[in-house]
């Protein structure tokens, strides 16, 4: 079994790390200011650290760049750190984590994302599935790579990438046609390192089929690594001829395995070492057999816990990282959730404010509304008693006076009869005259108010009229209010002249009643009752009006054949 090849993983280095290196580092000109971000914070060291293979702490640093950077401006940034930092686990030999870090450079991909980071992470995904044995994913990713490369070498060297994963796949025909066509590109003169790369990997599937073309190519190849001295490429050299002469000549086939052991030590590649000392093993003497053995597990042993190590600290870095991400994510949560709740407190203070400079206006503007209605009503009011004077003294008192002074300019006053008739006439005049001022008289609300009601209302008996009077007294006057006892006091006169004028009843009953919420006043007589619809100019107009205006009712009994029933209702 030959060597595994290593020309995968570091081409892709050699090829694309240049060039990445390049894109990240601008001399800011003379008037230009450069901002202060994390990757410009952090790329200095972390291209450093890499540089002298101090892999931990140039890790850290581009995982910095990774979880600190602007994700919407910054894609092309994230994507580098996380490319390097996907080389870095793949050189501690932590396949699997390289694959995560090289996936997640995926999501950041966009139209406008440079072909050749794309060209990079494609490559180094594939070279993280062939290691971990997923050879159709290593050749997807290899030929995603293949279409975007824009130069001849870079198509060619991943080209290679997929003879090699044919090889591993034991398709030896597949990689000859494949390496037999980048043998005769125009490009290999030019290019001694690929070109020793392609004749190494023909030499290898020509000996794996028997074909004795095999040593041919695999000593040009060796005599070109030498030309160049090119330390990975002489390593794998020694290595395939090691196992071409290993049964033909065991000698020499030691002699190769030795100096490939000799360089992997000299450039400390533990990996190549490892390789070698297995190959050292199988064309050794017995004799020789336990030291290499011994070796042999001793170093495997070490690289098996370097590389666990590794692969906890990158593991353990990027957790911290995402850690100290999440906290920084929940404090400006939290302060962002603290100024919204400012901002709202703020917010419900103006509206509160707001509301209130409302309230107080629309108060403003209900009292003035208020004061101005109560104003138009009191001058209503006026007006109507004015002119309810002006008609008694125009209808009534004025046609008496009137008469009686026809009658004492046309009379004999010296005649008895003609004197008592004139006595009797002005005796009206001044009856009339009474109950105009005491129907439009200032009406007292204080303690005499029951008794000035009562003498109102029994004002308005006579020979022909019975007024009767019922529990007048139930109704605690003193904790009436004044308006409401001057609105009742006009009601019931209302009551009394309408009774008067047009019932034509014998008698007339009020009826007082208190109970928990209201007070009620019942009312009927034995007279003609009202008409349905009610007059206009009907005084009953007026006691609706005044009920109402104190928050009370008035209900009109009309299932009685005979007389006017009312009751009278206002709230306490």
């Amino acid at each position: 079994m030959f060597q595994k090849i290593h020309f995968p993983f570091f081409i892709s280095l050699l090829l694309f790390g240049c060039f990445f290196f390049s894109c990240t580092r601008k001399t800011p000109t003379v008037n230009e200011v450069t901002p202060v971000s994390p990757y410009h914070q952090y790329i200095t060291p972390a291209e450093d650290f890499y540089a002298k293979g101090i892999y931990d702490s140039a890790y850290y640093y581009y995982n910095q760049i990774r979880t600190q950077s602007n994700t919407k401006i910054e894609g092309d940034k994230i994507v580098y750190a996380l490319l390097k930092m996907a080389a870095i686990q793949q050189t501690q030999g932590d396949y699997v984590g390289s694959e995560a870090t090289a996936t997640e450079a995926l999501s950041f991909f966009q139209k406008n994302t440079e072909a050749q980071y794309k060209v990079a992470i494609y490559n180094t995904l594939g070279i993280n599935y062939q290691h971990l044995f997923d050879y159709a994913n290593a050749i997807r990713y290899y030929q995603k790579a293949s279409n975007l490369a824009d130069t001849p070498l870079q198509k060619a060297v991943i080209q290679n990438n997929i003879a090699v994963v044919y090889m591993e796949q034991k398709r030896y025909k597949q990689a000859i046609q494949l390496l037999t066509i980048l043998s005769q590109s125009p490009i290999v003169p030019n290019n001694l390192e690929h070109q020793a790369r392609v004749l190494d990997n023909l030499g290898v599937c020509y000996f794996k089929i028997q074909d004795s073309r095999s040593g041919a190519y695999l000593k040009k190849a060796l005599a070109i690594h030498q030309q160049l001295q090119f330390d990975y490429g002489l390593i794998t050299s020694y290595s395939n001829l090691a196992k071409y002469y290993q049964k033909s000549q065991p000698q020499l086939a030691f002699t190769y395995a030795q100096q490939s052991y000799t360089k992997a030590t000299a450039i400390q590649s533990t990996e190549d070492r490892l390789l070698a000392l297995a190959l050292l093993m199988e064309v050794s003497t017995p004799s020789q057999l336990p030291t290499y053995t011994k070796h042999y597990l001793q170093l495997n042993d070490s690289i098996s816990k370097v590389k666990q190590i590794a692969k906890n600290q990158f593991a353990k870095i990027k957790y911290d990282a995402t850690q100290e991400r999440n906290e920084n994510l929940q404090l400006k949560a939290a302060k962002a959730e603290n100024d919204l709740a400012l901002a709202n407190e703020k917010f419900n203070n103006y509206i509160l404010f707001f509301i209130l400079l409302l309230l107080m206006i629309s108060v403003v503007l209900l009292y003035f509304y208020l004061q101005n209605k109560s104003k138009k009503e009191k001058q209503a009011a006026i007006y109507e008693s004015e002119t309810r004077i002006a008609k008694k003294l125009h209808d009534e008192l004025a046609n008496d006076v009137y008469q009686t002074i026809a009658f004492a300019e046309t009379q004999d006053l010296h005649n008895p009869v003609q004197k008592e008739t004139l006595l009797d006439n002005l005796d009206k005049i001044y009856t009339r005259t009474r109950n105009i001022s005491r129907e439009n008289s200032l009406i007292g609300t204080g303690d005499s108010y029951e008794m000035e009601l009562k003498e109102m209302l029994s004002g308005f008996s006579s020979s022909h009229v019975q007024i009767i009077l019922k529990d007048v007294n139930v109704i605690p006057w003193n904790k009436v209010a004044d308006e409401k006892k001057i609105a009742l006091y006009r009601i019931l006169q209302e009551l009394m002249v309408n009774m008067k004028k047009h019932s034509h009843g014998s008698f007339a009953i009020l009826r007082f009643e208190a109970d928990s919420k209201q007070y009620l006043v019942h009312y009927s007589d034995n007279g003609i009752g009202i008409p349905d619809p009610i007059p206009s100019k009907n005084g009953l107009h007026n006691v609706e009006n005044r009920i109402h205006a104190i928050g009370g009712s008035i209900i009109f009994d009309t299932s009685s054949s005979k007389g006017l029933k009312i009751k009278l209702t206002f709230p306490k």
